[in-house]
């Protein structure tokens, strides 16, 4: 699990599946966070890192940074004009080429159903898998009360073997969004019978891992019949994510063994819980223990971050305008369900790279999901990826995939 270094110490461990994780030990320096050059043309060596970090200036109330951030992901809505749907799911897809391209590790999208984004995420993942060859691809998140458990397992594990086993799908339960309105559509005759519980995501992983969804398999006349979800897909059931908002969720999917998706929303303990990046913390510090992996466990961030190092002065200002207008539900939890939202995070890379490694949630992951912001274009969607991708993740201490 990664956690903050003292100043000047350093030490080394073992990730899950082999690969060491490197302590940061000091400070990063400005030229190193920036992915500039040293003099010679090239990257410091990790020696001659240590070496620049305990020597950098920082200022005094910014902690020194966890770990080098391990993977980057980008996360969209894939939001359309109803009069033109193609032309935004093409969008869509040409930002998750671009991202393959940039060498992001992951691309995951948002799951919104009667609404101008993206109602069918998995056939979206379909698409994509015979699009690109490397990056993975998943959901942040489908709520399975939108879903049949059975019918979703064989969609899942059918784009996972087309993907080649790339696919992390992201789940979540609940009643689903305005339910008052969809009932009598999406359960006429099983409304008040549906479970919504955690019993949903328990059955999605057993039909996935491949146990019994019928009594009988064999021949009946030329039909072949098995008695669980076909394509099998080895591993898939290994890579589900939950998105939890509180912090008995995030207990219960670490109980699991599930991995773990904390966005930009959580749920606060009461009205006076203001501290976004304490609670977020907090929230990964409860799914790790009670993970079967411990400190181990894999858990992914999701914030909205808007990278300017190459955006337009008109971009600039679309992007705060964005931000400032979202900014005053950051002040307090929102809503009877005491929901808080993180602020979004503007500026130059370097400005971001400080705001981040500021940020107790940050500090204590080495995933992330950056959100792209929705409404905008295309061509913003291709500058705030370039930048973050060549830019920002070098500050961070990410390297690209090839």
């Amino acid at each position: 699990m990664p956690r903050r270094a003292p100043r000047g110490s350093g030490r080394s461990e073992q990730r899950p599946g082999g690969g060491t994780v490197r302590r940061r030990i000091g400070p990063v320096p400005l030229s190193y966070r920036s992915g500039r050059p040293t003099r010679r043309g090239r990257r410091p060596g990790v020696a001659q890192q240590a070496r620049a970090r305990q020597r950098a200036p920082r200022p005094a109330d910014v902690p020194p940074a966890s770990v080098p951030l391990r993977k980057l992901g980008l996360l969209t809505i894939g939001s359309f004009d109803g009069a033109d749907p193609r032309a935004g799911h093409e969008s869509t897809l040409g930002v998750i080429e671009l991202g393959e391209r940039l060498g992001f590790d992951g691309a995951r999208l948002r799951h919104r159903h009667l609404q101008y984004g993206i109602s069918s995420p998995v056939a979206v993942m379909a698409a994509a898998t015979q699009r690109t060859s490397r990056i993975e691809l998943g959901t942040a998140v489908t709520p399975l009360g939108w879903e049949n458990p059975l019918r979703l397992a064989e969609d899942l594990a059918t784009v996972d073997v087309l993907s080649g086993g790339r696919i992390n799908p992201g789940v979540s339960v609940g009643p689903p969004m305005r339910f008052a309105d969809v009932r009598d559509a999406l359960y006429p005759d099983t409304a008040d019978a549906e479970d919504f519980t955690y019993e949903r995501v328990r059955r999605l992983v057993a039909l996935i891992r491949g146990e019994p969804a019928s009594p009988f398999s064999g021949r009946v006349g030329i039909e072949e019949f098995s008695d669980r979800v076909q394509p099998h897909s080895p591993g898939l059931a290994d890579r589900i994510w939950y998105g939890a908002a509180s912090p008995g969720s995030a207990r219960w999917a670490g109980e699991q063994g599930l991995s773990l998706l904390t966005s930009s929303v959580l749920k606060a303990p009461g009205p006076d819980a203001t501290d976004f990046a304490a609670l977020q913390a907090a929230q990964i510090e409860t799914f790790r223990a009670a993970h079967p992996a411990g400190e181990q466990a894999r858990v992914s961030q999701g914030l909205v971050v808007i990278p300017t190092d190459t955006a337009t002065a008109q971009q600039r200002a679309k992007y705060a305008a964005y931000v400032d207008a979202r900014t005053p539900r950051t002040a307090r939890p929102q809503g009877p369900a005491s929901m808080l939202f993180a602020p979004d995070v503007l500026g130059s890379s370097e400005q971001v790279a400080e705001t981040l490694y500021a940020h107790a949630g940050f500090r204590a992951v080495d995933e992330v999901v950056f959100a792209l912001p929705f409404g905008f274009e295309h061509a913003d969607y291709v500058q705030i990826l370039t930048d973050t991708a060549t830019r920002l993740g070098p500050a961070l201490g990410w390297s690209p995939r090839t």
